[in-house]
């Protein structure tokens, strides 16, 4: 504190700071990068644990043996499914009433703001079927669910064909203290998303639905199950839901504890589990695993129906049985047992659990989220722009030509507006661009949105000079000041909701930002800044994670799925609110634009 007060001290320090500055955010940076890369290895991560009591024992009977009932019940789901052309609600209704289950229905519907790329669809409508078990030794404040969606073609018939074993065999049973939900829904997420809205009486993302005539206690957690293929071979567990939540640490560890127990295979990332953490090997498998949950955890979509339950602060995960592993097999009865052994701990559990902030190695690995070193940089170099602007000033003080405010509010308000625009003109523009182009509506929505993006480059040009003439040296460092602080509380903020999107835009955002200035040799600095926009992220992102999942893609085929990835996001946003989309074009996307503007400062 000494050092602090003094102010002969001070500028001493500060001297020293904007002197080694350089060097200093340098190092800072590349210690980031690598601390987060040796984060893999696994003595520096920290192996999970239980933090509810109640859930700490796997002391429970397993008694299900139901598996051959389940999976006849699949084939019969899936003839009455293929009779009624999609999901057989009848059937449904039926076979939930023979279990002893109040039984209810809900029908919803859904104008999209533009087609489905992979279904090419407008409008959406179905109808989701619940049963309710209520708890018949506890006054029913609480609940939890099982789900599994009613996929199109022989999708996830096993999966419901459990259900409705499971259903049956929980009837028979007497120490449930909290109401469970049997949930068959349409349409995956967007029947889910109509689900939730009506059991929790809220509308958020314009979904028509008819209420529910039907509902439980407060619900504490949720499974859904999606097991596909006849032959399942381990069970991979899904956690990465809306906008990047998690669940509860602690449904992680019933989950992989009781697949120990009943030796049953399990995965996350779709990768096993490997001991050889000191091998070169183990280090890239549990680099690969990390690097894959970061990425899917950046993107902001929901990867299972789980997602949706954890806006409502319901822990939830998916159980996703895969066919990837030849030398093993996993029965419809021991994901039975998984199932219900699952629930009879939740069951116990009195009191809500946190979600939690952490990045998975393993199922019994993870690293929490404490490293945001890299942020430093901006922190260093605004440090030095501060010091810079204000000698600047003092020695300007006394002139009569000062700059005024607008040298730094017109780019600043011209980059927001192109955001603005970037925001709401591709949806709204459709129309439009279908009848002058040939073009279908998603083509339309994701071209408009590429087309004012690159704009976007060539219209904040000197936008200084647009109402106050000449820019000044004062004026861009003003500008670089307002840029760094502003890009600083952006990626803090981010990184605290989403800490695998925060990183991601830091490691592509600092380098250049912090160190552009308009002295620079223009051509390759703008190169370096294009290549390094969020645009370009998103593309890097695309081919790293099909390297990630062993399924490398062409040039070409990477394109499109960069065009795929845009128009999921803008789609994700309208259906289900996901923020990763608004955050790119209205905050992140115009800060950018800031320093572009700082680099042609005339």
């Amino acid at each position: 504190m000494g050092l602090l007060s003094d102010p002969n001290r001070r500028k001493a320090l500060t001297n020293l700071l904007t002197r080694l500055n350089t060097p200093i955010c340098i190092v800072c940076y590349l210690a980031a990068i690598v601390w987060f890369m040796g984060l893999a290895f696994e003595p520096f991560t920290l192996r999970t644990y239980m933090s509810e009591n109640a859930m700490g024992s796997t002391m429970v009977e397993e008694r299900f043996s139901s598996g051959e009932r389940a999976l006849s019940l699949a084939k019969e789901f899936d003839a009455h499914k293929r009779k009624a052309g999609g999901m057989p609600v009848e059937w449904l209704v039926k076979a939930m009433q023979a279990r002893g289950l109040e039984v209810f229905t809900q029908s919803f519907s859904r104008k999209l703001p533009f087609p489905d790329e992979n279904k090419e669809r407008y409008m959406v409508g179905g109808r989701n079927v619940y049963g309710i078990l209520r708890a018949a030794r506890a006054p029913r404040t609480e609940a939890l669910v099982i789900t599994a969606p009613c996929s199109p073609g022989n999708s996830n018939n096993q999966a419901v064909g459990l259900l409705l074993a499971l259903a049956q065999y929980f009837r028979n049973q007497i120490y449930w203290a909290k109401d469970i939900i049997f949930l068959v829904n349409e349409h995956d997420l967007i029947g889910m998303q109509a689900w939730l809205e009506g059991y929790h009486h809220t509308n958020i993302t314009g979904m028509e639905y008819s209420p529910l005539q039907g509902r439980a206690g407060s619900i504490q957690a949720a499974l859904a199950l999606e097991l596909s293929g006849d032959v399942i071979t381990s069970l991979d567990l899904i956690l990465e839901g809306l906008n990047g939540q998690l669940p509860n640490l602690d449904l992680t560890n019933l989950f992989y504890a009781f697949c120990q127990k009943l030796g049953a295979l399990c995965t996350i990332q779709g990768k096993l589990q490997r001991n050889d953490w000191d091998t070169a090997e183990g280090y890239t498998h549990a680099a690969q695993t990390m690097m894959l949950m970061v990425l899917k955890q950046a993107c902001g979509r929901s990867w299972g129906d789980h997602g949706l339950f954890l806006r409502y602060h319901i822990e939830a995960a998916s159980i996703r049985g895969i066919n990837s592993f030849r030398h093993y097999k996993t029965d419809a009865t021991t994901i039975g047992r998984l199932v219900f052994v699952l629930h009879r701990k939740l069951v116990a559990t009195h009191k809500n659990v946190h979600s939690f902030l952490s990045v998975l190695l393993s199922l019994g690995r993870y690293i929490s989220h404490r490293f945001l070193l890299v942020l430093n940089q901006i922190q260093i170099k605004y440090c030095r722009c501060r010091c810079s602007c204000i000698t600047l000033a003092f020695s300007v003080s006394l002139q009569p030509s000062s700059p005024g405010m607008l040298t730094v509010l017109t780019p600043v308000v011209i980059s927001h507006l192109t955001g603005v625009a970037l925001y709401l003109l591709p949806v709204h523009l459709q129309e439009m661009a279908v009848e002058h182009f040939p073009v279908s509506e998603t083509e339309a929505v994701v071209l408009t949105a590429i087309a004012i993006y690159t704009a976007g480059l060539a219209l904040p040009h000197n936008t200084q000079r647009l109402l106050s003439g000449e820019g000044t040296e004062q004026g861009w460092k003003v500008l670089k000041l307002t840029a760094l602080l502003y890009l600083a509380v952006l990626l803090g903020c981010t990184a605290l909701i989403n800490f695998s999107l925060g990183f991601i835009l830091a490691v592509t955002l600092v380098p250049i930002t912090a160190s552009i200035t308009p002295h620079m040799p223009k051509a390759l600095c703008a190169l370096a800044m294009v290549l390094l926009s969020p645009a370009f992220t998103i593309l890097y992102c695309v081919f790293i994670y099909q390297e990630l999942i062993e399924a490398p893609v062409s040039v070409g085929e990477g394109w499109m799925l960069f065009l795929s990835v845009i128009s999921q996001g803008i789609l994700d946003h309208a259906l289900y609110g996901s923020l990763v989309y608004p955050l790119l074009a209205l905050f992140i996307y115009p800060c950018w634009l800031m320093f572009w503007n700082i680099l042609f400062w005339n």
